[in-house]
């Protein structure tokens, strides 16, 4: 079941996201570490009710976040449409344990529906240049790659910016 996330499920959010950055380091992939993802954007992301989790017998396994807010480090990319009516996707996460059942398809398919809903124009999100599964899984359901940014405090590499129009 996907339900809006609440300030309880930090303490739930936390260890299976240090969980998938292990899993991903352990691949090469270091797209997250200890500065991200981390409790204060969480936070954030419920007080605006922008956070949504993956419950499955009553535990949290999964989140994702659907932003209105446009990042600053994504102003220098060159996008489909327009600025002003778009979400964003951020912070999608799967327990390790769960991952490659289909949960990230759900998540993906419930935000674009509610994308659909809400008359937004587009979807935009980005994905660690290194996450080659996570660049595939996007373009198959249509995500065009745009260009690149940079978050310092998580890699020197960059990162890829995609973008579905609705």
């Amino acid at each position: 079941m996907i339900r809006k996330g609440n300030l309880g499920d930090i303490e739930t959010i936390m260890p299976m996201t240090k969980a998938c950055a292990k899993a991903m380091i352990a691949k090469g992939i270091y797209q997250w570490n200890e500065h991200y993802p981390n409790k204060s954007a969480f936070k954030k992301d419920i007080e605006r009710g922008e956070l949504y989790v993956l419950e499955i017998r009553d535990n949290v396994k999964g989140t994702i976040v659907i932003s209105t807010l446009m990042d600053e480090e994504y102003r220098s990319i060159k996008w489909l449409t327009d600025n002003g009516h778009n979400i964003y996707i951020h912070r999608l996460a799967i327990h390790p344990d769960l991952q490659g059942k289909g949960y990230a398809q759900q998540f993906m398919d419930f935000a674009e529906q509610y994308a659909i809903e809400n008359n937004y124009s587009s979807i935009r999100l980005d994905t660690f240049s290194q996450n080659k599964r996570n660049q595939k899984f996007y373009e198959l359901r249509g995500y065009k790659r745009l260009g690149d940014i940079y978050f310092p405090k998580q890699s020197e590499n960059p990162f890829h910016c995609y973008e579905l129009v609705l």
